[in-house]
């Protein structure tokens, strides 16, 4: 198995929330980034509360919610994370933050079927990036054991840590409610092993919750990626799915919007990202709304620095997208927005080092996928779908080629096959 791969980290960290919810229009995605379409359910000019369900995947009645109150618009394009320009509900904000009465009752007790059902009627999904409806991992008989990742290893994104320093409590209470809902005898928290802010947050209260255990791995990139984090933890291999073996795997900031959920029956309308990069006057972590423009957000929170070049990447920097303009709005799986000088340097024809083979996690061949792109079958062969896209070929070329950008169009041509 290849090794994880050292790199720099910007460890200077604001643990203070700033907040910016309040956009004049929001933005709902009609499409993911998984290519999964919803169909709206409103018109212009319906008046829509906040936590409204405004659209559907039909595919598995999985909702999503308007973060606002307000009247819906005539609907607009929008630029989403991995650079597709996607049809939108627009909205805009009256800012009363009016819910329907039905939301405002909390459910005093959850079963199984209770909790599978309330996860998925409040649209909670992976904040780790991968925006999978959480309702999907749960829906298992017997699971053995419950992984939380808090691992967060893409360098200068900490919205998990913030989110640990500021709920560490709150997690591990929703953890416990999961545990006894699901039946799931332990849980086991993952954490950096330097990580001593995260460690020292959860240690104030894990005296009372004897099942709920930490768990550590090696400071080194991509270590959060899951099946690498169950194979640290666990020492169990699964073939598509940790579920196949009794195992779930939730990322830290998403049970804390399950603890929401339970203490206010609430949507996912809001989540916490990561604003940085020397391009930004002021580094920070804010609550922002589902659907708001981040032109808006960091115009509202100082602005940028004066670059001459600058790049702006939506995601960390290994895993992110540059993207040619900010107008580009919030989505649950966004974690991160990166601003910085572009001066890299250009790239040179490969050398075939091998480089990208010795550090992929995923233990495919980058360097044969990308110069096999013309040919289906061959490429059939290096199956490029097993990619995770974390970036590590792209980082290690030492002639600067974006490797990932390759392997990511193979796997779309794979796909369509």
């Amino acid at each position: 198995m290849n090794k994880p791969v050292q790199i720099k980290r910007d460890e200077n960290i604001d643990y203070n929330i700033q907040k910016y919810i309040k956009p004049e229009y929001v933005y709902i995605p009609l499409e993911n980034k998984n290519g999964v379409v919803y169909k709206h359910l409103v018109k212009e000019g319906d008046y829509i509360y906040k936590g409204q369900v405004v659209a559907v995947n039909e595919g598995i009645n999985f909702p999503i919610h308007s973060s606002v109150s307000g009247y819906a618009t005539m609907g607009n394009n929008k630029i989403i994370d991995d650079g597709k320009k996607v049809k939108c509900i627009v909205i805009k904000n009256d800012f009363k933050e009016k819910y329907q009465k039905s939301k405002l009752s909390v459910k005093e007790k959850y079963t199984k079927q209770d909790f599978i059902d309330a996860l998925r009627e409040n649209g909670i999904t992976g904040l780790g990036g991968s925006d999978f409806p959480t309702f999907l991992k749960y829906n298992i008989d017997k699971p053995k054991c419950l992984i939380v990742n808090a691992v967060e290893c893409e360098p200068f994104v900490s919205c998990d840590k913030v989110v640990i320093h500021n709920y560490s409590d709150c997690i591990l209470e929703a953890i416990d409610m999961i545990m006894e809902i699901m039946g799931i005898p332990r849980a086991i928290i993952g954490l950096k092993e330097n990580n001593l802010d995260s460690i020292n947050s959860f240690k104030k209260y894990l005296g009372t919750y004897p099942k709920i255990k930490l768990g550590f791995v090696k400071d080194a990139y991509p270590n959060g990626w899951e099946r690498n984090l169950v194979r640290e933890l666990l020492d169990i291999e699964y073939d598509k799915y940790p579920t196949e073996q009794g195992i779930i795997v939730s990322n830290v900031s998403t049970i804390y919007a399950i603890y929401e959920m339970f203490k206010y029956n609430r949507p996912l309308t809001e989540r916490i990202i990561t604003i940085t990069g020397t391009g930004i006057k002021n580094r920070r972590n804010v609550k922002v709304k589902i659907g708001a423009t981040i032109s808006e957000i960091i115009a509202n929170l100082d602005g940028y620095n004066n670059l001459k070049n600058p790049i702006f990447i939506a995601g960390g920097p290994m895993m992110g997208n540059s993207l040619p303009v900010d107008d580009v709005i919030i989505t649950k799986d966004l974690n991160a927005v990166l601003v910085i000088e572009d001066d890299f340097e250009k790239n040179l024809p490969c050398i075939k080092c091998g480089k990208c083979i010795e550090v992929c996690p995923a233990g495919i061949y980058p360097v044969f996928i990308m110069n096999n792109g013309n040919n289906i079958d061959k490429l059939k062969e290096l199956k490029p779908g097993k990619c995770i896209e974390c970036g590590l070929c792209s980082f290690i070329c030492p002639s600067k080629i974006e490797v990932r950008e390759f392997v990511r169009m193979a796997k779309v041509k794979v796909s369509d096959r």
